[in-house]
């Protein structure tokens, strides 16, 4: 089995569970892409099940930020998803859509972080409808393989159709049993303090857990945690 199998094997046993986000990620990693950004997108709104960035944590959670504050609405693709028949995947080119960009949002998400959208996916199944795309710099040289990034966009969508009924918002499901009580315990508004008494543990060490957090998410704030777990 080479290890390109076994990464994909590794994603179908872990669907639908908490460890899925890390091995995904490594099979991404198989791609050659500097980033994974999956949305969701229901009618007038979007939220980020997955942003992951190779070597730069907090651009992804910057970029995923900054599109669900109303970007997400001038996607050239946008219309395409919206159109697009249950289950069913389509693959779409960079070259395919920069034409269709406003200069605002090709400098914001293209441009001045230097990433190009090689592929992106649009992933539809019976209750999701996912952008799944994947980011090269610059410098790096040719898309990433069709077939396996249509594998990749068929995962994310039987994945997170599997747990939009956990009650735990996606992006979180990388985190550790602590990490993510913490998480969820600032997304409901509780204090240090609170959390702390809640998990039966000093408020240092809810801050610990916190900056874990944080530091997985590629966020450095609170702001960022209401971003990438909106909706």
């Amino acid at each position: 089995m080479s290890p390109t199998v076994r990464k994909i094997d590794a994603c179908l046993e872990t669907l639908g569970s908490d460890v899925f986000a890390p091995v995904y990620v490594d099979f991404v990693a198989t791609l050659g892409v500097d980033q994974i950004m999956v949305f969701s997108i229901e009618s007038d709104r979007a939220r980020c099940l997955l942003s992951y960035h190779f070597s730069n944590t907090a651009l992804a959670g910057k970029l995923a930020a900054a599109y669900l504050e109303g970007s997400f609405q001038r996607d050239p693709l946008l219309p395409a998803l919206q159109a697009a028949e249950r289950n069913s995947v389509q693959l779409r080119s960079f070259d395919e859509i920069a034409s269709e960009m406003d200069d605002d949002y090709r400098r914001m998400f293209f441009d001045a972080p230097g990433l190009m959208a090689k592929t992106t996916v649009l992933a539809v199944g019976e209750t999701l409808r996912l952008f799944v795309s994947f980011y090269s710099s610059e410098e790096s040289s040719g898309a990433c393989d069709p077939d396996l990034s249509r594998l990749a966009g068929r995962l994310a969508l039987m994945h997170f159709e599997r747990t939009e009924e956990t009650g735990t918002p996606a992006p979180l499901t990388v985190l550790s049993d602590r990490e993510q009580a913490v998480c969820l315990g600032i997304l409901s508004g509780r204090k240090t303090e609170a959390i702390a008494a809640d998990l039966g543990v000093a408020p240092s060490s809810v801050v610990t857990y916190r900056k874990r957090a944080y530091g997985k998410l590629g966020i450095t704030s609170r702001a960022g945690l209401f971003a990438i777990c909106s909706g």
